[in-house]
């Protein structure tokens, strides 16, 4: 069984906080700003590193800033180098999407 772990880095670049990405289904993202960008389904990985590249989104249809976004097959694709926090919800970086 694989199971993946997602850390969010401090500026130290040390690892604070591990979550299981299982957990993390269904949970909403939003941008550090406040808008709502949809719902994690899914991650991204490197085939050669196997370190975490995206979060995969169901999107939010309902946010303009969303409906702006390039969004294919259904999913919105955000960059994990954008994840600023995963706790109740999971933040991003709007700017670093």
């Amino acid at each position: 069984m694989f199971t993946l772990m997602l850390g969010v880095e401090t500026q130290g670049g040390n690892m604070v906080k591990y979550v299981i990405a299982e957990q993390l289904i269904g949970k909403r993202v939003m941008t550090n700003d406040g808008f709502e960008l949809g719902q994690f389904v899914d991650a991204e990985l490197n085939e050669v590193t196997g370190k975490l590249t995206a979060l995969i989104l169901e999107p939010n249809v309902d946010s303009e800033f969303v409906n702006k976004l390039e969004v294919k097959s259904g999913k919105l694709r955000v960059d994990y180098g954008a994840v600023l926090a995963v706790n109740d919800l999971i933040v991003v970086d709007r700017r670093n999407m």
